[in-house]
Formats: C-alpha cells, structure tokens, sequence
C-alpha cells in the first residue's frame, strides 16, 4: 500500500529557488542520489544525440566549487530512479551539481550551448500549490478504503476512473483550469486547436504596446462541416464507396478574401489598434460603426468563427500577422497522472471519489449516499469560493468609481 504524500516540504532552498543539487565527491563514489520535488529525465549524456534534449537538467563539475570553474560534464553516465552513476569514479573533492533546466540555462551554464535547454524544462516555483492526480489516489486509498472504514475493498482502476471524471467535471467551472497560448495568425489565417482544448474563453490580439484586445466571434459567415460536391442538378455527388465528395469551402474563400486589398492596405493604426469594419457588398464603408448601429458588430478588433470541419480557429483578414493570446479551457488529463490539482480543491476531489463510488454499488444505503451527495457539493461550493481568489482591497479598488460625476 502506498504511504500518503503528507504535504510536507521536502526540497531545500536551494533545490527550490536555484533548481540546484550539490555534491562533493568521496574517495571512490560513483553514485549521487538527487532528492527534488521532480524526477529526473534521463534521454542521454551525449549532447550531440538527439535524446539528449529529453534531459529536464544539465550535469557540471568543479574541482574547486568556486564560481565560473564549472563545466558541464560529457562523458558517459546513468539514471536510475533519480541515482545518477558516473563510472568511473570522478575523484576526492570533486564539487558535482545536478541543475535542472530552466530557460535562462540556470546559474552554472557558462556558454550559449550549455543554455541550450531542448524541448524539457523543468518548472519548479509554485508546485507546493498543488497535489498530483497519483498522490490524491495513493492518499485516498490509504484513508477511505480497508477494513472498518466505508468503503472496505476497491479496484484501484475504479478510484482513478473515477478520480478523473472529478478532475475533468472540477477543471470545467472550479479549478485554475484556463490555459492560454501566445500565437501569430499566419496568413491562412487558422490557427488549430490545441492539443488539450475543451472550450474557448476569451480570444485576444495584443497591440504594440502589450496590451490586449478582446475578439469576438461573428454570426455574419460561418464555417460549413460538409462543403459536399454537386452536379448540375444540384444532387449530391458520391465516391466509390458511397460517401458524398467534399470539397472546399466557398464561403470560407469569399470571407478570407472579404474586401482582402482594403484591409490589409488602407488598415489604420490608431495608437497601435486596428481600425475594422467591413466594406463589402450591402454594407458599406461603416458598417457597424454608425449611430445606431448593432452592438454585435461594433468594435475595430477583427472577427473569428471556429472551424469545427478542421478544428481550427479562423480569422477575418484583417488580424494577418497580429499576436493573438488565445485562453482556452483544458480538462486536465491531457497528459498523465502527475496532473496537478490544487490543494484548495483537494477535499472535494475525495469526496467526489467516494460520493462516486458509493453510488454505484447496489449494496451502498441510500442515506449513505445522500449524505456524501451533499457532503460533496458543500466541499465543492467551498473550493469554488476559495479558488475564486476573491481580493476585498482589489474589489474596493474597483468600486471607487461608483460615484464618478458623468459629464453630459
């Protein structure tokens, strides 16, 4: 039976804040036993294979421990279960520093290669904020399942079944579960989803000065799911197997091209803003931007429609080359079971399980399960509250202006 993470620190602070392990080396020591928060990755200690990038930290050597005289070590080593063994033995007094990777190389790469940290980097700062989905399992079965307690025997597959309905349930309207992306739309104007995209929150482009503009979807075009192929009479056109042949869009061609010359020559910046409108058949120069005009459409900051047919994100043609902060909604197993959830939320995930559990076995009273029914909403209401991160200083900040004079 696993032992229950006790949420205890267990880095130093040198480990935390530096990402950086020191040892010096005995007479003859061939192993050094790394104790981070995270496990090492290990692709290869030759920088010149391309598994070498896998590596989430970097290897250097001193033979004084004084700055400046540590070199990145290159010669052929291993990784067990975070025991790193260098054969042979490096020597008395050697100074070893084990330095996970960070963008800026960490405090021990003296070269721009050294910096070069590949596709792995390890984030270290924050992580105390949160338990991983494997730790909330292992500590739920410690505590809630076994003899004399409510649930007396469960397959470790059902808790982690249904630990991560909870977590994707928790991630849609509770949890700190909004990601964002940095992107510039290219000149097909889509970008596509991302990997781990559930739902959109806000679109954005971001102007010279850094500051964002919020994008709103239009219902003026649309993107058709099946763009089908038809004959003179206007009858569908099959293949050889049956289905209807699909082609490209049409209307996705005229609206990408929607009065293309004068958007992309006659845009104006007005204080690094685009100034938008449409000025195509039917709606002339302003549309949208007279006295009375719908809502819907008045703003200056591009269009975009989501292409369910590619998963894509489409743009008007007037956002061509902008930097666009897309902020979407991931349900948090995209990847495996060290996801982390936060500790805010952490007695709701256990109820959730076991709320879950219970209620689906026959034999379970039905006031049991009622009780944890309501048991689990109240600890859910409460992480609700607390990841809220509601501020009074902030809100009383804002409210101010509520007695601000409106000059006519």
């Amino acid at each position: 039976m696993p032992i229950p993470n006790d949420g205890l620190i267990t880095e130093t602070n040198r480990q935390y804040y530096e990402g950086a392990q020191g040892f010096i080396a005995d007479a003859g020591q061939t192993t050094f036993i790394t104790t981070f928060n995270t496990d090492l990755i290990f692709g290869s200690w030759d920088p010149n294979e391309v598994d070498y990038a896998l590596n989430n930290f970097k290897l250097y050597t001193s033979p004084n421990g004084l700055p400046g005289s540590f070199t990145e070590y290159t010669s052929a080593y291993t990784v067990d279960k975070n025991i790193i063994t260098i054969t042979p033995a490096l020597g008395l007094g050697i100074y070893v520093v084990v330095q996970l990777k960070s963008l800026s190389g960490g405090n021990y790469a003296t070269t721009e290669a050294e910096k070069a940290y590949g596709s792995t980097v390890e984030d270290n700062y924050g992580g105390y904020a949160y338990i991983s989905l494997n730790d909330i399992i292992n500590n739920f079965m410690v505590a809630y399942v076994g003899p004399g307690k409510l649930i007396a025997d469960v397959k470790r597959t059902d808790v982690i079944f249904h630990a991560k309905r909870g977590l994707q349930e928790f991630s849609y309207d509770t949890l700190k579960s909004v990601k964002s992306q940095e992107l510039t739309v290219p000149h097909n104007l889509s970008i596509p989803m991302p990997q781990d995209y559930v739902n959109y929150v806000k679109m954005s482009w971001v102007d010279r000065s850094g500051v964002k503009h919020i994008i709103y979807p239009t219902t003026l075009t649309s993107n058709p799911t099946q763009p089908v192929i038809q004959d003179s009479l206007g009858v569908a056109i099959q293949d050889n197997f049956g289905s209807n042949i699909e082609g490209t869009s049409i209307t996705e061609e005229r609206w990408a091209t929607n009065n293309t010359d004068y958007l992309i020559n006659n845009i104006a910046w007005n204080g690094g803003a685009f100034a938008y409108g449409y000025n195509n058949w039917g709606y002339g120069g302003a549309y949208g931007r007279r006295y009375g005009g719908d809502p819907e459409y008045m703003n200056f900051n591009g269009t975009f429609t989501i292409n369910e047919r590619e998963n894509k994100f489409s743009f008007s043609s007037d956002l061509v080359g902008a930097i666009i902060i897309l902020e979407y909604i991931s349900d948090g197993l995209a990847y495996d079971m060290d996801t982390k959830v936060p500790k805010l939320a952490e007695e709701a995930m256990y109820l959730h399980i076991l709320h879950s559990i219970l209620s689906v076995r026959s034999s379970s009273p039905e006031y049991l399960v009622q009780r944890f029914k309501r048991e689990r909403s109240a600890a859910l209401r409460n992480a609700k509250i607390r990841l809220s991160n509601i501020k009074l200083e902030e809100i009383t900040q804002v409210l101010r202006g509520k007695s601000k004079w409106i000059k006519h």
